[in-house]
């Protein structure tokens, strides 16, 4: 009897010290990947270094912007102090567009896709010209790379200005629904999409302050983000990628200019590259080493 007594002893004080050893181990573990995590997220192991597989890159080619003498810049965060940024980017591979003996009729099924005659006549080695089927608009396409524009001849009929232009959102679902129907609609150009209402002053278009007193509406495509960082262009406001939409019922009097600056990237193909730190691209601009993309309407003495 004593005997099964000490087993049962035994036996509850091996089941007792097993769980606590089991309890251990699991607050053990909690712990312990707490304990790595937070090293880790306070001493963060330093990134590999740049890769630079398409070796020195070639300079930026910027407009030049007359900024005004005596301009000052103080730095104004909710922080304090400049944002960390990251110490390397990548850089995407674009592929380069090649000409070959089906070019031209590439060239011409665009034409056609987007409502014009697909027999054009030649500009240049690259350029062709090609007229709208119904009204005095015109297709000027580089047959290479194929970036085109579009013209409207208002002078000839001017009803595309005779009415209020369509709100931004219906406008802008017109202009990817235009570059659908003729597949030209890339995949990326998914990013912000910016809306300027436009009014005819003095033989030209001007920016109008509202929908109510504009004859047509400008809309801009730009890219999607690429490593978390927005694409681009040398003029903020403006996407290489734009399009001015007139209000008229007639669909095919609806697009009155466009610009289709667009070349793919390939996101399977990047590099590396260093980049400048935040402090580093602060002192550059205080000392004037920057492109101004605009310098909007301050004047002296102004806080921008």
């Amino acid at each position: 009897m004593s005997s099964l007594t000490q087993t049962a002893i035994v036996t509850r004080k091996v089941i007792r010290y097993g769980i606590f050893a089991i309890l251990f181990l699991i607050i053990g573990r909690i712990l312990l990947t707490g304990a790595v995590s937070l090293y880790k997220k306070l001493f963060p192991a330093p990134p590999p270094p740049p890769t630079v597989t398409y070796g020195k890159l070639p300079k930026l080619v910027l407009p030049a912007t007359d900024v005004p003498q005596g301009v000052s810049f103080t730095l104004e965060t909710a922080e304090g102090s400049l944002p960390k940024m990251p110490t390397q980017a990548k850089i995407f591979f674009m592929p380069k567009p090649a000409s070959n003996l089906l070019s031209l009729s590439a060239a011409q099924g665009k034409a056609e896709s987007l409502g014009f005659n697909p027999n054009g006549r030649q500009i240049s080695p690259t350029i062709y010209q090609f007229g709208h089927r119904d009204n005095p608009s015109t297709l000027e396409i580089n047959i290479v790379s194929g970036v085109f524009s579009i013209s409207y001849d208002l002078n000839v009929d001017s009803e595309p200005v005779s009415v209020r232009p369509p709100v931004s959102e219906i406008a802008a679902s017109l202009v990817r629904s235009y570059l659908s129907s003729a597949s030209l609609l890339p995949a990326d150009l998914t990013g912000t999409t910016k809306s300027e209402y436009l009014k005819l002053a003095d033989g030209k278009f001007v920016s109008a302050l509202s929908q109510s007193e504009a004859n047509l509406v400008k809309i801009n495509l730009f890219r999607k983000n690429y490593d978390n960082l927005p694409a681009i262009t040398p003029n903020p406001n403006n996407a290489n990628v734009w399009f001015i939409v007139s209000g008229v019922t007639d669909r095919r009097k609806q697009i009155i200019a466009a610009e289709f600056h667009y070349f793919s990237v390939d996101e399977s193909q990047f590099s590396t590259y260093p980049i400048k730190t935040s402090e580093e691209a602060w002192r550059q601009f205080t000392e004037g080493k920057a492109s101004t993309a605009s310098i909007g309407a301050g004047k002296e003495g102004d806080n921008i």
